[in-house]
C-alpha cells in the first residue's frame, strides 16, 4: 500500500510526507490487525489506542484520527506545535538534525524542517503502524530524572529554531511564535 502511494501521489516528483497514522496496544501480544476496519473494531473495543493519547496527544493529534476513521483517500494536514509523526519521505528530503540524539525532539524537528521547505503533510488512510510496549529506554530515564539533560535539551532547541529562522527567514517564526506560546 504504502509503494502503491508513493506512485498514485506522484511523491518522486513532489514535495511531499506521507504521514503513517500510529496506534498502541498496552497488551505484550497481540494479533496485528489485518484491515483498516479490524483496526477500527480494535480501537473501538479498547484493545488499540492513538499513540500516546495519554501522553503526549500534541504528538499524533494534527493526524486527526477522527478523520481518519472514514478517509478514503489521502489527506493534508497543517503542522502544529510538537507534531512528530511517522513518515515516508523521499530520500533526498532533509536528514534528521544529528543535535537530537537519545530522547527529544528528534521527529519533532525533522517535521519542522520539513514543513518549513513547504512539504505537503499528507496523512494516507489506509495505512497504520501499531507501537507495542517496551521497557523505558535509557535515554528517556535520563530526560526523566536529569534537570541537566532537559537543560540541554533545550538550549538545542533554542539554537535548532535561530537555525530555521537564518535558512528559512520570516517562514520560520511561526515555529518560533509556537514555542513560545506553549
Amino acid at each position: 500500500y504504502p509503494r502503491n502511494s508513493i506512485q498514485q501521489l506522484e511523491l518522486p516528483q513532489r514535495k511531499a510526507a506521507l504521514i503513517v497514522p500510529a496506534f498502541e496496544t498496552l497488551h505484550y501480544r497481540l494479533t496485528f490487525p489485518k484491515s483498516k476496519a479490524e483496526l477500527l473494531s480494535m480501537l473501538d473495543m479498547g484493545s488499540l489506542y492513538t499513540f500516546r493519547y495519554h501522553v503526549w496527544p500534541k504528538g499524533h493529534a494534527p493526524t486527526d484520527y477522527a478523520k481518519w476513521r472514514t478517509a478514503t483517500v489521502p489527506y493534508r494536514v497543517a503542522w502544529q506545535p510538537d507534531f512528530e509523526p511517522y513518515v515516508v519521505v523521499r530520500r533526498d528530503c532533509p536528514k534528521y538534525d544529528q543535535r537530537f540524539v537519545g530522547f527529544g525532539w528528534n521527529k519533532v524537528s525533522h517535521i519542522m524542517e520539513l514543513d518549513a521547505q513547504e512539504y505537503e503533510l499528507l496523512v494516507l488512510p489506509n495505512a497504520f503502524m501499531i507501537h507495542m510496549p517496551h521497557a523505558p529506554s535509557f535515554d528517556i530515564s535520563k530526560f526523566r530524572l536529569s534537570a541537566g539533560y532537559r537543560g540541554c535539551l533545550q538550549t538545542l532547541r533554542e539554537e535548532f529554531h535561530q537555525d530555521l529562522s537564518r535558512r528559512y527567514g520570516a517562514a520560520a517564526l511561526k515555529y518560533l511564535t509556537a514555542e513560545r506560546s506553549l
